[in-house]
């Protein structure tokens, strides 16, 4: 009995034995990690900043409405090419017809008295008064010479004092006269003045009105001012339109500009005449080309973001890029023909520190290196690695220094 008991010891003993170097052999095989690598190797590297951006023409022309009216006619189709001069649009004019009509007749009417004002009055008035002004006067002097002559005959005895009275009293007479006549025609001069300053105002009122519905009636007919691309057209026949309302947009296509919506921690990178490529969903086959031109001036918020608004210019030959469609923008910040290149998911950071596992002997080894340029994919190394030099990519183990691994490069 007690011998069996012992066998059975011995077993169960032996067994957990071998489970335990069965588990030991299981671990040592586990602890050799399959590793992603690649090759650190020279290629072309362009640092390119990537958003969103929209055009707009450069020097767009817009029609809108100087007055509430309904629209009569409309001769032209969005997207049409138009020349110099076409007729794109009328509205109905009758009624700004009839004012314009109103306001020139007011505008002669206060021109002839503007004229008569001028002339220091109307013509019988003034008249009237310088003959009764010429007459008193004349009257007065004839008065002045008789007086003189009665005063020398008193003194001879040849007149009497009675004579010299009356005389004396009808050049009193006279030089009230004189002075009357000349209150009436400083009055007179003194109106017309007045008149004057205010025919003159209601004169340039009217010439402002006359001036603004005419400019209301040449709206009306809206004709092309050069040749382009009539790109927006809202309005339909029998449309009520308010004043302010745009009614047609149009402009040279062959240049556009395209308005692109830079990320505040980028905005350093940018700078004038970077080569900007343009690309548009609606043509996934084409790419516009052009160059920035016009570098943000403040950040401001668009939607979640933080932007500058940076304005490039592009050559639109085939106009086919229309404004206020919204596009992919690439700005090429830097070239670099032959730069020493890794992929960014190898690069680790820590602070300000960049650093990757270098392979050798299949073990990793961490490695500090100093990066230039970067794009979405890759990352220039100014130090620390050589070409050729093998590196470990991110994967399902953990990247450590001096980890054995199992070398795998990605098919």
């Amino acid at each position: 009995m007690a011998s069996a008991l012992g066998r059975r010891l011995w077993i169960i003993v032996g067994g957990a034995l071998a489970l335990i170097v069965v588990l030991v052999f299981l671990g040592g095989r586990g602890s050799t990690a399959r590793v992603a690598v690649v090759d650190v190797k020279r290629e072309s590297l362009s640092s390119v900043v990537s958003t969103n951006g929209k055009v707009e023409p450069v020097t767009p022309h817009s029609f809108r409405a100087r007055y509430p009216t309904f629209v009569a006619r409309v001769s032209a189709v969005e997207g049409q090419q138009v020349k110099r001069g076409q007729l794109l649009f009328s509205l109905d004019d009758t009624e700004v017809q009839a004012d314009l009509a109103q306001a020139r007749a007011d505008l002669a009417a206060q021109q002839e008295a503007l004229n008569v004002a001028k002339a220091g009055g109307y013509a019988s008035q003034a008249a009237k008064a310088a003959a009764d002004l010429q007459k008193a006067q004349a009257s007065r002097d004839q008065l002045r010479r008789d007086n003189e002559s009665l005063t020398k005959l008193v003194e001879e005895k040849a007149a009497t004092s009675e004579e010299l009275q009356q005389n004396r009293l009808q050049l009193t007479q006279a030089e009230a006269d004189v002075q009357a006549t000349e209150k009436v025609k400083q009055t007179l001069e003194k109106q017309a003045k007045l008149d004057e300053g205010r025919v003159a105002l209601q004169v340039e009122h009217s010439r402002a009105t006359v001036s603004d519905l005419q400019e209301r009636l040449d709206s009306a007919h809206g004709t092309a001012p050069f040749d382009g691309t009539l790109y927006s057209l809202p309005i339909h026949q029998g449309d009520f339109v308010k004043a302010g309302d745009l009614l047609a947009e149009m402009a040279d296509l062959h240049q556009v500009r395209i308005r692109a919506f830079i990320d505040e921690p980028e905005l350093g990178q940018i700078d004038v005449n970077q080569p900007v490529e343009i690309l548009w969903d609606a043509h996934p086959d084409r790419v516009w080309n052009g160059k920035t031109e016009i570098l943000p001036k403040q950040v401001v918020t668009r939607g979640t973001r933080s932007v500058g608004e940076m304005l490039c210019s592009v050559t639109n030959d085939r106009l086919d890029l229309l404004p206020n469609t919204t596009v992919d923008v690439r700005i090429h910040v830097s070239e670099r023909p032959s730069a020493l290149v890794v992929p960014r998911g190898a690069v680790s950071i820590e602070g300000d520190n960049r650093y990757v596992f270098r392979v050798q002997d299949n073990r990793l080894h961490r490695v500090s290196i100093k990066v230039g340029i970067a794009n979405p994919t890759s990352m220039e190394v100014l130090s620390g690695l050589n070409e050729g030099d093998v590196l470990a990519l991110p994967g399902e183990a953990a990247l450590k220094d001096n980890l054995s691994i199992k070398a795998v490069r990605p098919e």
